[in-house]
């Protein structure tokens, strides 16, 4: 009895031993296939920027500015510049207050536009003119269009809102014309932004590890 179940015993670690040097052998195989996963992953390709909030891009300032009559954009400026009412004048001949009277200040001079008031060195060394795109980007973020300026006001986060207090502001004593916002040229800058989306999509399947 005992050297039956010894031997069987036997073939039974035997086989178990067998089955262990094959899960080796077929372990260390495959993983030679397998290639390595690197250290950092993927690669940049430069000059293409990687669409990933899959988000709808912000409207255009010149279609924000189109996106009703213009007595209706004064009306909503006007609302809004109520913020803006305890530190700045817009009437023809208002007072300076913490900031400068705004009256046609659309087409100004950045930093200037009203001789003899302490504009920020930030404002005053900026160059260029009050125009559309300047407004917009300025009304949007005041410290990061002049980096040091005196201004506390953080800025309007909604384009609409910017475009209704630049074109308010527009009509105290300055009238510029207000851009067109053309449809059909709007709509093949989307398509034109979808593609180099679709574009930057598959450079990153492209660079991405091979796993």
């Amino acid at each position: 009895m005992d050297d039956k179940f010894n031997t069987a015993a036997g073939w039974v670690l035997f086989a178990g031993i067998i089955a262990l040097g094959f899960s080796i052998l077929s372990g260390k195989y495959f993983h030679a296939d397998k290639p390595e996963r690197p250290e950092t992953l993927g690669y940049v390709i430069e000059g293409v920027e990687l669409v990933t909030d899959g988000g709808a891009p912000e409207m255009s300032f010149e279609q924000a500015m189109n996106m009703m009559p213009v007595d209706e954009q004064i009306a909503a400026g006007e609302r809004i510049f109520n913020r803006c009412a305890s530190c700045h004048t817009v009437e023809q001949g208002g007072a300076d207050g913490i900031g400068p009277n705004l009256y046609a200040v659309m087409g100004a001079g950045i930093g200037n536009h009203v001789p003899g008031f302490a504009y920020s060195s930030a404002l005053q060394g900026k160059g260029g003119n009050w125009d559309w795109d300047a407004m917009n980007e300025w009304l949007k973020n005041p410290r990061g269009f002049a980096d040091g300026t005196t201004m506390s006001f953080a800025g309007l986060n909604k384009i609409e809102d910017r475009a209704a207090v630049a074109i308010y502001l527009n009509s105290y004593g300055s009238n510029l014309a207000i851009p067109e916002y053309v449809e059909a040229l709007a709509e093949e800058a989307a398509e034109d932004q979808a593609e180099a989306a679709e574009v930057s999509e598959e450079l990153a399947e492209d660079a991405a590890p091979v796993e």
